[in-house]
């Protein structure tokens, strides 16, 4: 008994562990139903929902971060947001963001930094930043 609930309180935890962060999940938005139906007599052939049905509301998903994209002439130069390491320019050229403002910095191979911004990401939109830094 005791090997039982031993083991289901870690599968429990196992799939707690795996559910996204509340914060890193889109909203959902609501939209409603809004429509004429055309009901011959009482109710008539169709029903009492009209010749097509009913549709209700509906729902469509928002997502809650945004995409950077960085351009530059140089490749090999190190990507950081928000002081961690987001990968180098030439293998990551775009990358999604959450909403919100980050610092961004890109620096030399030998990690001088050569161009520091703050950024303001919108969820939905795409931020174009172009970085020509001669050496």
């Amino acid at each position: 008994m005791k090997r039982l609930l031993m083991a289901s309180a870690v599968a429990l935890l196992a799939l707690v562990s795996f559910a996204p962060a509340a914060s890193a999940r889109g909203a959902v938005f609501v939209r409603p139903y809004v429509g004429v139906g055309i009901y011959p007599g009482f109710y008539g052939f169709y029903g009492p929902y009209g010749p097509y049905g009913w549709y209700g509301p509906g729902y469509y998903y928002a997502p809650n971060a945004g995409e950077v994209e960085i351009s530059t002439k140089q490749k090999g130069n190190q990507i950081f947001v928000d002081g961690g390491f987001a990968g180098l320019t030439g293998q990551l050229k775009k990358f999604p963001l959450r909403a919100g403002t980050h610092n961004l910095e890109l620096r030399d191979p030998n990690g001088k930094t050569f161009y520091q911004e703050q950024i303001n990401v919108i969820a939905g939109k795409k931020l174009k930043i172009q970085s020509d830094y001669a050496k």
